[in-house]
């Protein structure tokens, strides 16, 4: 069984996303920039992961970077996965290494399905300034990341410009104080769809929190969001239209939940298959 899934606000959180005092009981560091703690992690998320099951594969499956996906110290000493998924699907490191023939594939399809960077950005010129954009970034020469100040954002027109940049094999998502404009066939779904062909036809559980997890979780046999973020707000906009299972509790301790259901799912496929 792959157990893949999205990292920030679904199992690694900022002081800002986690909804409990950092002084709080059960939490662990993840991450530190610069020598200063960023990200946290609950300690029985951690504890569970510790100790999956060995026929459980755990994917991390991120929109950072490769550089940034680095920087969570408890993906490279506590739990160190085979297979790592960054850059939203455009990099597939393998035992901590950037698999080539994989991103040369990526940047394959982006040549033949998607606008270029350039023209995107091009498109968003004339609604982007300091107001309320704080910082920008070419991703591993792959999508867009803006920090932003969300409540100063021009909503109606960034709006008309997502709809534009849609038309040409590009989507657009917002989580918490970053806007990403990331190219169609840069996605997560694809990159676990290539590692399940590598390893073998198992099922897939997934779990994330922002609408870049979509494609992940629609692809995944069983599929799990946390209470919180913009899967959660669109299940309340358009219940009809989002069809996950949703943790009890939002923040850092969803996270709980969510590996617990992992477990669940394992347990009741080892039972299948003992009877």
């Amino acid at each position: 069984m792959i157990y893949a899934s999205d990292l920030d606000q679904t199992l690694v959180y900022s002081r800002r996303s986690m909804g409990v005092a950092e002084d709080a009981p059960g939490l662990v560091p993840a991450e530190w920039i610069r020598g200063e703690l960023s990200a946290f992690m609950s300690a029985e998320t951690l504890n569970q992961l510790m100790t999956l099951p060995k026929d459980i594969l755990f994917v991390p499956v991120t929109t950072r970077t490769v550089v940034q996906y680095q920087r969570i110290q408890i993906f490279q000493q506590e739990v160190i996965p085979s297979y790592a998924i960054t850059s939203n699907g455009g990099n597939i490191l393998m035992n901590g290494k950037v698999d080539p023939a994989w991103n040369e594939h990526v940047r394959s399809k982006l040549q033949k399905h998607s606008a270029t960077a350039a023209e995107v950005r091009q498109i968003f010129d004339d609604v982007l300034n300091k107001d309320w954009v704080v910082g920008e970034r070419l991703c591993d020469e792959l999508f867009f990341a803006f920090v932003i100040h969300r409540d100063r954002m021009p909503a109606e027109e960034v709006t008309e410009k997502i709809k534009r940049v849609e038309s040409l094999g590009w989507e657009a998502s917002i989580q918490g104080r970053k806007l990403y404009l990331v190219p169609s066939a840069v996605n997560k779904r694809a990159a676990v769809e290539h590692i399940r062909h590598q390893i073998g036809d198992v099922p897939v559980v997934a779990s994330g929190d922002s609408l870049l997890d979509r494609c992940l979780l629609d692809f995944a046999d069983y599929a799990i969001a946390p209470r919180h973020g913009e899967l959660y707000r669109e299940k309340q906009r358009n219940p009809e239209t989002v069809h996950y299972q949703f943790t009890e509790h939002s923040g850092i301790f969803a996270a709980d939940e969510i590996l617990n259901y992992v477990r669940s799912i394992h347990h009741a496929a080892i039972g299948d298959v003992v009877s």
